[in-house]
């Protein structure tokens, strides 16, 4: 990207070369000794097949809703605000790169997770509940204070900005950067209803805070406000989210017991 100078077709084709090559190292593992996967005979494809759609739609749907609500956010912002503030909310979606922080956290915690669950071991279960949540806490302070504490730090990586941009986007990133407060806890809490077998918990808070909230309050808010209002849809969608979060969490973890288990 910076040394071939290849414009846009080189950013792609950078994007494709770096996929691949994440792509060949994983599968590299399947031919390794350290590998102890192997091709079994299995019956009830049909039902497995489902069940494995059905558990995994949640976080595939996170990447949609993220694309979904980019093209509504490019089209409230340029109708009610301009160019310049699209170009801010640009680097927003670069500087999103919490939420990456927060499928770190899932991800790592999922096998975890999902091998406790089946083991019926509950106390393995809250001890990496604790840690991934301790976790997504730590990514929520660090971004929330790098974006509240360096905006226009952020908007010179990403361009040469005017004195127009650099103007508006403290106002604008930390008005957004409220919601990376709560994001990591809400996008984690869908891998753990995922390991928990509970595919709805899973699917109504990636729908919620992916399209449904998000997406109306991005319409409702600078109708009923004004258009800079529009910076605070995600802030209160995580927020709403987050509340029944905490409530599934504490209604799906089994209480320790009164004896060690």
């Amino acid at each position: 990207v910076f040394t071939c100078d290849m414009g846009v077709f080189g950013a792609g084709l950078a994007t494709a070369i770096g996929s691949g090559i994440t792509f060949t190292v994983m599968l590299s593992h399947f031919f390794s000794r350290r590998c102890t996967l192997r091709p079994v005979r299995f019956r009830n494809a049909g039902t497995k097949l489902r069940q494995i759609l059905t558990t995994g739609f949640s976080t595939f749907f996170l990447d949609i809703a993220m694309g979904i609500l980019t093209m509504l956010f490019n089209r409230q912002i340029l109708q009610g605000l301009g160019t310049d503030a699209l170009a801010v909310y640009g680097v927003i979606v670069n500087v999103s790169m919490v939420q990456c922080c927060a499928y770190s956290g899932g991800q790592a915690a999922q096998p975890i997770l999902s091998a406790s669950f089946g083991a019926g071991k509950w106390g393995r279960i809250r001890a990496a509940l604790k840690y991934a949540l301790m976790a997504a806490a730590f990514f929520s302070a660090v971004w929330t204070l790098l974006v509240f504490l360096f905006p226009n730090g952020f908007i010179r990586i990403f361009m040469s900005p005017t004195g127009d941009i650099l103007r508006i986007a403290p106002a604008i990133l930390r008005s957004y950067g409220v919601s990376f407060l709560l994001l990591p806890l809400n996008i984690f809490s869908t891998y753990y209803f995922q390991s928990l077998m509970k595919p709805r918990a899973s699917f109504s808070v990636s729908v919620l805070r992916g399209l449904v909230l998000s997406g109306a309050l991005i319409y409702a808010l600078p109708a009923l406000l004004g258009p800079g209002a529009v910076w605070f849809a995600m802030p209160v969608t995580e927020a709403v989210t987050a509340v029944g979060v905490c409530v599934l969490i504490v209604r799906y973890t089994r209480p320790a017991p009164q004896t060690p288990e």
